[in-house]
């Protein structure tokens, strides 16, 4: 494509109509149909020490900024914390099956006025992973940011050695972008930090995709996909 220039002559990227930015992401529920991913409060610190307590190795947050936890009021401390934060915007994920809280995840480095968000702290306990609540608590918050309120632009980051939050950000449809190397310092190590998004012109594809692969027809009596999310999405995206 021929990039517009100015009257100097000089490449300029291209309009963007009518841009007055988007409105703040709120803290309010998303209802699923395997999920609800509801603002995360201290009344569901019980539900998730439980969950994370079937973590017995701790793997879980080798590549987070705070955990394993040793005891329910570590748990409580941390939830209360972030409870409170407006950014990182915390949410808990509940299975509708039973009403507990098995996970949480969070919207940060919010900017309504680019229209630019970021999904992380994705802290999925055993219960959680691998299953489609996982996927669809992605999609809704997802569905959220570039359906709901129109932002330009999805972000997902992960520790460049993270091959597994890689894996997944590719799954969900997000491309990579490349890495900022010595990004970050966290746990007393280094971070290079690899960068994956989802821009408003692919949402479409994706959420069909999404909407495919999360239908109860695709999936047996025993729970198993019949098709995979990864067969659903577009080929074209940005590998």
């Amino acid at each position: 494509m021929t990039a517009r220039r100015n009257d100097h002559g000089q490449p300029i990227g291209p309009e963007v109509p009518g841009w007055t930015g988007c409105a703040p992401i709120p803290r309010t529920a998303m209802p699923g149909h395997y999920c609800d991913v509801v603002p995360l409060e201290t009344s569901h610190s019980a539900d998730l020490h439980t969950a994370y307590s079937a973590d017995k190795t701790g793997a879980l947050w080798t590549y987070m900024p705070t955990g394993p936890f040793n005891s329910m009021s570590e748990v409580e401390a941390w939830v209360k914390t972030c409870s409170q934060s407006t950014d990182p915007l915390f949410f808990a994920i509940i299975d509708k099956r039973n009403g507990k809280a098995i996970g949480v995840a969070s919207f940060l480095r919010m900017d309504p006025a680019n229209g630019v968000a970021e999904v992380g702290y994705i802290a999925f306990s055993p219960a959680l992973q691998k299953t489609p609540m996982a996927t669809e608590a992605m999609y809704l918050m997802m569905r959220r940011v570039l359906g709901e309120l129109d932002y330009r632009r999805y972000e997902w980051k992960c520790d460049a050695l993270n091959a597994a939050s890689q894996a997944a950000a590719k799954r969900l449809g997000f491309g990579y972008e490349g890495t900022f190397r010595q990004a970050i310092v966290y746990k007393g190590r280094n971070r290079d930090t690899a960068w994956f998004s989802i821009i408003d012109k692919d949402w479409p594809r994706i959420q069909t995709a999404f909407e495919n692969w999360l239908a109860p027809d695709n999936f047996d009596d025993n729970g198993l996909q019949r098709q995979r999310l990864n067969a659903l999405m577009p080929d074209d995206l940005q590998a």
